[in-house]
């Protein structure tokens, strides 16, 4: 039996296929840049050293200081409740340690600055003014007493005081009268000097503090 003959590449026919284009044929690549040809060591290097500063941040304790947007509001509220609950706990051991004594004296000052009037609160305010008119007037009968007594009062710092003798009613006792209330403290600090026990608010009187000198 005969055998049949194989078909070659030359047994067939020409056709399109068999004359293709100058050049190269098939699926081959054009030279890429240089920028294309190391992006990605570029990246891997990144990536590395991502991964090395968060290995190292986590390791080292810096990761947990990193503050979040989202976290800043809670943290925040978080200290001040703990700052809070931290004076309250304080508050609480000082008055539990505090004894009754120092309980009852607190108390005590409490109550005696509450219970001050106003007239003393402003007699404490007032201060001893020496350059306040000074007048005495000798009601004893005594020659030069009024003199005497103003010579003490000049010793003791105050520079306007005069002598003279009464041209109206005078008192039954020895007395220190002052006309307005910022006058008091001098007036007491006078009739302190002189020795004399009795002071008097007076209006109408011929000078600010009056010195009424009788037997």
């Amino acid at each position: 039996m005969a055998r049949k003959k194989q078909g070659t590449y030359d047994s067939y026919e020409k056709d399109m296929f068999d004359n293709p284009p100058a050049g190269p044929v098939g699926v081959h690549r054009g030279n890429r840049s240089v920028a294309a040809r190391l992006s990605p060591y570029v990246v891997v290097i990144v990536v590395a050293a991502l991964a090395g500063l968060l290995a190292w941040s986590v390791f080292s304790g810096e990761a947990a200081k990193i503050r979040f947007p989202w976290s800043s509001s809670s943290s925040t509220s978080t200290s001040a409740s703990s700052s809070e609950s931290s004076l309250q706990s304080e508050t609480a051991t000082k008055e539990a340690t505090s004894t009754p004594s120092e309980t009852a004296s607190q108390t005590e000052t409490q109550g005696s600055t509450e219970s001050a009037t106003p007239s003393e609160t402003a007699t404490a305010e007032q201060t001893v003014n020496k350059a306040t008119s000074v007048r005495v007037i000798n009601g004893t009968g005594i020659q030069g007493y009024a003199a005497q007594q103003a010579a003490i009062l000049q010793q003791a710092g105050y520079t306007s005081v005069t002598a003279d003798n009464p041209s109206g009613s005078t008192p039954s006792a020895t007395v220190v009268w002052y006309q307005n209330e910022t006058d008091l403290a001098t007036a007491q600090d006078v009739a302190n000097t002189l020795g004399i026990s009795n002071v008097q608010q007076v209006s109408g009187i011929a000078s600010p503090i009056v010195v009424v000198l009788m037997s």
